[in-house]
């Protein structure tokens, strides 16, 4: 009687076949969920954009990106860790974006894609997610390297000459960033204070820095495809851009491309600084 099951050359020759299904198949899953996360981010951002509008809606000028602990405590508590971060309001608090009661106003402030290996980092909302412009959102008092360039009375969109060419919100290292931190200056020296390693993932300078622990994977290899980041501009529209794209070139002793981009042109004929003092 013939049998009806298969022979052992058949059943190689399905193994076979599966085994290069899905070889070829993992590598387009994989593409296909870092698509995915990337499409989460910039529809995070975008939400973010939305929250800033209605802010400066409501009080006529952007939100601080980071006030001092003199304020009362925010709503829900303080975000920052008090071992790594300086306790205060940051700008999520200011725009109501933070409420510890809703996973879902949590997950708007979070990178699906960030790599930290920290998890002390992991732990940290301003940590890995998005920072904000420090040269639009200001300070209202000293706040790590440079600050006397970043100290003031925060920007309205309506003070600004490029609304649609300067960038509020960004995949970031850290909540605030600036300028100085996407400088084609592998010279920079980070302080001991996290908020001085913000970096902008995948930028090709980043390769030059020192991070803290945790966070040079993120950094170098960057979160998106291609080294691509989210970026949220001032007039509310938001773009996936090559992270090389937000790099400040030095030119002999000045950053000629730094504005509209980073540093506003207010057109008041303001000189802004170059250099920290």
């Amino acid at each position: 009687m013939k049998s009806s099951g298969f022979t052992l050359i058949e059943l190689l020759v399905v193994i076979a076949i599966i085994s290069l299904v899905l070889a070829l198949s993992v590598p387009s899953l994989h593409r296909a969920r870092e698509e995915t996360r990337a499409v989460t981010c910039q529809a995070h951002i975008k939400d973010l954009l939305v929250a800033f509008e209605m802010y400066e809606a409501t009080y006529h000028s952007l939100p601080y990106g980071f006030a001092v602990m003199r304020r009362p405590a925010p709503p829900g508590g303080y975000l920052s860790n008090p071992t790594i971060d300086l306790p205060g309001w940051y700008w999520p608090n200011f725009i109501g974006a933070v409420n510890f009661k809703s996973l879902r106003d949590r997950r708007s402030l979070e990178c699906p894609a960030k790599r930290l290996d920290n998890p002390l980092l992991q732990a940290d909302v301003l940590c890995g997610n998005y920072g904000v412009n420090r040269s639009l959102c200001r300070s209202d008092g000293d706040f790590g390297l440079y600050q006397e360039a970043f100290e003031g009375e925060p920007l309205s969109s309506s003070a600004v000459r490029n609304p649609v060419s300067t960038l509020l919100l960004v995949d970031s290292g850290y909540a605030l960033i600036s300028w100085w931190h996407v400088r084609d200056d592998p010279l920079m020296k980070e302080s001991a204070r996290i908020a001085d390693t913000a970096y902008v993932p995948g930028l090709s300078v980043n390769k030059e820095r020192e991070f803290w622990q945790g966070q040079a994977g993120d950094a170098i290899a960057g979160r998106h495809p291609n080294k691509k980041v989210n970026v949220g501009f001032l007039d509310g529209h938001s773009e996936r851009q090559s992270a090389e794209k937000l790099l400040v070139d030095k030119v002999g002793e000045a950053y000629p491309n730094r504005s509209p981009l980073w540093e506003p042109d207010q057109g008041w004929g303001t000189t802004i600084p170059t250099s920290a003092n």
